[in-house]
């Protein structure tokens, strides 16, 4: 037997901005120029995500314009190509192939770029169809939401949905770079734009405890979304999901072990049974809140901790409980079937994240169904409760 390692390199560059296209704005320019030979032009492919071209009408020629002055290093070859986005555009596969016939066609290879705008399911579309393109094409991404630009966007993590499942086909790949404009959340409806704040607090719970003292001191501006306390939110989580990849010693996922899924378990199979109407953010702050108390429950987290993050969860807009989490099939809570298929999801060893405290994680490798059962039923009362209580009030 030949045994040899092969260390490898990547660099991870995530920029922020804001404006990236106007043409005195040179964060794109200049990525791209210090990777290309001395006085080279690059060819670029842009990919745009069609519900970002709706909410900006102009973009489209602002990409156009930007291209047209800085010529001496961006070859634009073709207009953007404006794709179906969101969750849908995952389980369509010609949308894959559309993407390769449109490097086939515009003969755009290893030493060019593809640059993807779009949201975070836009994203893994196209950095698939990036990825498994001459084994490999460069790649920008320029997330859109608070979702992608604080967490799945800032990743090296690329997949379409097949046999009904979500991410079944996908690749590992680090992104040349990923250029995070933060002008594009102004674009959002309110409901989007809260759902990277979600995945902030996950992010802060499983390895920053000054990063979650900072989003508790400003829940009630975060609720309303408001600009500096936001962007600030987006780009510390961000900082803290790129640290956790470049530091955790398995970016590819080798093992089971998934901090950053910290309240995935619920939140995947939530989308699914809900038909993707609960939101990714919205899962995940219900699965949080599920993980949370059934921590508390077994011992392994103080209730004191655990009912001040569920306070934080609702205080910046989310919700903790979904009516979609009392179907059942043959007597049993559908909810369930999320474990097994996480554990499928991982490689065949179910490994849970769970929080013992505050900017700490712990993995587990079983979880106890009654007492998940006795968490699921504790958050269904106090949704009952609150109802009531809103009905009583006349609001």
């Amino acid at each position: 037997m030949i045994q040899r390692p092969i260390p490898i390199t990547f660099q991870h560059r995530v920029a922020f901005t804001h404006a990236a296209f106007d043409t005195k704005n040179h964060t794109l320019r200049d990525l791209v120029a210090d990777s290309s030979e001395f006085g080279g032009q690059s060819k670029v492919l842009v990919l745009l995500d069609n519900g970002v071209a709706e909410s900006d009408p102009g973009l489209v020629e602002r990409i156009n314009h930007y291209f047209a002055i800085h010529g001496d290093t961006l070859t634009l070859v073709s207009k953007p190509v404006v794709m179906t986005g969101g969750e849908a555009c995952k389980n369509d596969w010609s949308l894959v192939e559309k993407i390769w016939q449109a490097i086939e066609y515009h003969k755009v290879c290893r030493h060019s770029y593809i640059i993807a705008i779009g949201g975070g399911a836009f994203l893994d579309l196209a950095g698939f169809g990036a990825a498994t393109a001459h084994r490999g094409i460069r790649l920008i991404r320029m997330p859109t939401t608070t979702l992608s630009q604080g967490d799945g966007g800032v990743g090296v993590k690329n997949g379409v949905n097949y046999f009904g499942k979500k991410n079944w086909v996908g690749t590992f790949s680090v992104p040349f770079a990923i250029i995070n404009d933060l002008d594009f959340l102004r674009l959002l409806p309110d409901r989007a734009c809260r759902d990277g704040i979600i995945e902030a607090i996950k992010v802060s719970l499983i390895r920053d405890r000054s990063f979650y003292q900072y989003i508790c001191e400003h829940a009630e501006e975060l609720r309303s979304l408001e600009k500096h306390p936001l962007e600030t939110t987006i780009r510390r989580s961000a900082e803290n999901h790129v640290e956790h990849i470049a530091t955790s010693g398995d970016p590819f996922e080798y093992g089971s072990a998934r901090p950053l899924d910290f309240g995935h378990w619920v939140a995947h199979k939530l989308e699914q049974i809900s038909n993707f109407s609960v939101t990714h953010g919205e899962a995940v702050a219900i699965g949080m809140a599920v993980d949370l108390l059934y921590s508390a429950n077994i011992g392994l987290l103080e209730r004191k901790t655990a009912e001040q993050i569920l306070a934080l969860i609702e205080a910046v807009g989310f919700a903790i409980w979904s009516d979609e989490l009392d179907r059942e099939e043959r007597g049993r809570p559908v909810i369930l079937a999320g474990l097994e298929e996480f554990r499928e999801h991982l490689g065949g060893k179910l490994t849970i994240t769970l929080i013992p405290a505050v900017g700490e994680k712990l993995e587990v490798n079983e979880m106890d169904e009654y007492a998940i059962l006795e968490a699921l039923e504790e958050l269904k009362q106090r949704s009952r409760q609150k109802e009531d209580i809103r009905e009583e009030s006349g609001i």
